[in-house]
């Protein structure tokens, strides 16, 4: 099959090199032409296991192309996926400009049946005013071209993205007409040998199933999170209590990690569009995504307010950060707990040298030249003369230290964890000093 994709960030990447992966001949627009150039040399501008070596592979057999020509886009690939972003507006709305941007280039340059995919992450109602925009667009040609929109929402984990994608546990399209579904099926019949994973639905509630996916997995973590202060209180363990839930196959084990706060490009932006598209399209409040929000924004304090109950006045002292990134295996630093954390230390005038396996490059273009924040080339580095060790990403390498060492670089041996990454009682039998989250 001929495939556009129009969008070459995270989603739009990842999902042009799978459908190449499996044979198809696949174009990848952006207006971004620094993006495109660094596609054509063999690089990818964004950090995501396994992703770099499929798109040069794929590059190299002639089925992965990339291009700023619209034109050429347009005329390329019969399935036109739609993979650009939708960053919130000021009141939380997603901004669906760049969405309805691609779709009216689609209308105005097309010459044959066209089926527009929408995969970016879009409010309900957003295939209707994209099925208008092209609509629009060959009126104003004066021409009538066959073409179908479809609802196809991604569900990519970062750090484990291309995995997602080449065995997805579901295939969501959203669609009326018989033909769009068929050449949907036909698309996706490589990514589903072993079992039928593609459930067909009506445009609007296959775009429901990609906000209520996200806000049910942020409800999770920002109720486990509000579990764990509480357990702090009342002296249980939220560890244990972890493992006595989820042993009940109606609520399992995932996504029951209490911690510093969720962040990442899609929880804390869905989770407002949801709230936002609620109030504005159908007058409900939501009431308990509105909490889940409010949890998870207080949550990305909590650190500081033990370090602030620990040491009282913060101003002067030096902290060693683990962990920049939202979570692992990604550079993505968008809503990351860690720009709260550092804030908050920046405010009660401490310092930190902050140590991420990826994510420092993207964290030192966020901070510039900011004289507060400094960076170490190793975990064990970033103690040299602090007064605490603080851990906001639980990355692999962090999971199993030296302590002694630890003990010997930092002033006095004080850890503040927030992914609850080591058992409290094994540490502090090393007379570490160690505040966890809810243990």
């Amino acid at each position: 099959m001929k495939i556009t994709v129009v969008g070459s960030g995270y989603v739009g990447l990842v999902s042009g090199t799978c459908l190449a992966e499996v044979g198809n001949d696949v174009l990848c627009l952006d207006v971004d032409p620094e993006k495109i150039r660094i596609l054509q040399e063999g690089g990818i501008p964004i950090y995501e296991p396994g992703l770099q070596d499929m798109v040069r592979r794929n590059v190299a057999a002639g089925r992965l192309h990339f291009t700023t020509d619209v034109e050429k886009a347009v005329q390329h690939g019969t399935i036109q996926f739609i993979a650009v972003g939708t960053p919130p507006d000021e009141d939380g709305s997603a901004d669906l400009q760049y969405v309805l941007a691609a779709a009216r280039n689609i209308g105005r340059l097309m010459t044959d049946y066209k089926v527009v995919v929408d995969k970016s992450t879009v409010p309900v109602g957003t295939g209707a005013k994209v099925k208008a925009a092209i609509a629009d667009e060959l009126r104003q040609r004066g021409i009538d071209i066959p073409y179908s929109v479809v609802s196809n929402p991604e569900f990519l984990k970062e750090g484990a993205a291309v995995d997602d994608f080449m065995r997805p546990d579901r295939i969501v399209v959203g669609a009326e007409e018989e033909q769009a579904i068929h050449l949907m099926r036909a698309l996706y019949a490589p990514f589903q040998r072993n079992h039928e994973r593609l459930i067909v639905t009506d445009v609007k509630s296959a775009e429901l199933i990609k906000y209520a996916a996200n806000a049910m997995l942020a409800t999770r973590i920002s109720f486990m999170n509000e579990l764990a202060n509480l357990s702090e209180v009342l002296g249980a363990d939220i560890e244990m209590v972890r493992q006595g839930i989820g042993a009940d196959p109606r609520i399992g084990y995932h996504f029951l990690y209490p911690g510093c706060g969720y962040g990442g490009s899609c929880f804390p932006k869905d989770v407002k569009a949801l709230i936002r598209t609620a109030k504005d399209d159908a007058s409900i409040e939501l009431k308990v995504l509105t909490a889940v929000e409010a949890a998870n924004d207080a949550q990305k304090h909590v650190l500081t307010q033990k370090i602030g109950k620990r040491f009282g006045d913060l101003k002067g002292k030096h902290f060693a950060l683990w962990g920049l990134s939202f979570k692992p295996n990604t550079d993505d630093m968008r809503e990351a707990p860690s720009r709260e954390l550092i804030a908050d230390l920046f405010a009660a005038g401490a310092t930190v040298t902050a140590y991420d396996p990826v994510a420092m490059h993207e964290t030192q273009r966020i901070y510039g030249d900011e004289p507060r924040l400094s960076y170490a080339d190793s975990p064990m580095a970033a103690l040299e003369g602090a007064d605490a060790l603080v851990i906001a990403t639980e990355w692999k390498e962090f999971r199993s230290p030296d302590f002694d060492t630890i003990k010997q670089k930092l002033k006095q041996p004080l850890i503040f964890d927030g992914r609850n990454l080591y058992d409290p009682k094994f540490v502090r039998s090393l007379g570490i000093e160690y505040f966890a989250i809810g243990r």
